[in-house]
């Protein structure tokens, strides 16, 4: 679980870093699209590379979510009352909740600016319009900036959970989850926010 989640973590900084070219204009952000399609150029084919990400994350996404309820059934298994009185956070007693926001999000997302058949716009040959043109969509813009809190508390949670398993400081380890955390959820609530304000038009 933890292999898959810093994956998954890995990708997901790159991602907040390429969507922050969305605030260097059209072409920049554009110009970044359509690497993406073509890194690893001349080595591979077009798209091979993007490709193998692509499976890389499902993998991820798919055995990150098995271990999930793996142990969620063996959690259960071995204490099958719970305590009277959990002594966990937020982000610990929503994770779960939190993975299926993500997931839906994700599905939906992917239809968007993916495959395009729910985006306002749809142009195959424009990104960055497309993306404005979903943010300025209310409804959008507010079950992304759930959806990537959710991601937030998701990895708050899985950065202190994975340090204990290796016996760090709960404190130390606490400190750092909530900074990538903030990192992370600022990152990516850039974008839309500035196409709502107008700095990404």
């Amino acid at each position: 679980m933890a292999a898959t989640g810093l994956v998954m973590l890995l990708y997901l900084v790159a991602h907040m870093i390429g969507n922050l070219k969305a605030f260097g204009g059209r072409a920049d952000f554009n110009h970044y699209a359509a690497w993406l399609r073509t890194m690893g150029e001349p080595a591979v084919p077009r798209r091979v590379g993007l490709t193998l990400v692509e499976i890389v994350l499902t993998f991820c996404v798919i055995a990150h979510a098995t271990c999930a309820v793996q142990l969620w059934r063996r959690a259960k298994r071995a204490r099958p009352v719970g305590y009277a009185t959990p002594h966990r956070d937020y982000a610990t007693r929503t994770i779960r909740w939190g993975g299926v926001i993500i997931a839906l999000f994700l599905v939906y997302h992917l239809l968007d600016l993916t495959f395009r058949v729910v985006n306002p716009l749809g142009a195959a040959d424009n990104p960055y319009g497309n993306l404005v043109a979903s943010f300025r969509e209310w409804p959008v813009t507010l079950f992304y900036s759930l959806a990537v809190c959710a991601v937030g508390l998701h990895v708050r949670h899985g950065i202190t959970s994975a340090f204990a398993s290796l016996g760090s400081s709960r404190h130390g380890t606490a400190v750092a989850a909530d900074v990538v955390a903030v990192i992370l959820v600022a990152g990516f609530l850039s974008v839309p926010f500035g196409v709502v304000v107008g700095a990404i038009r």
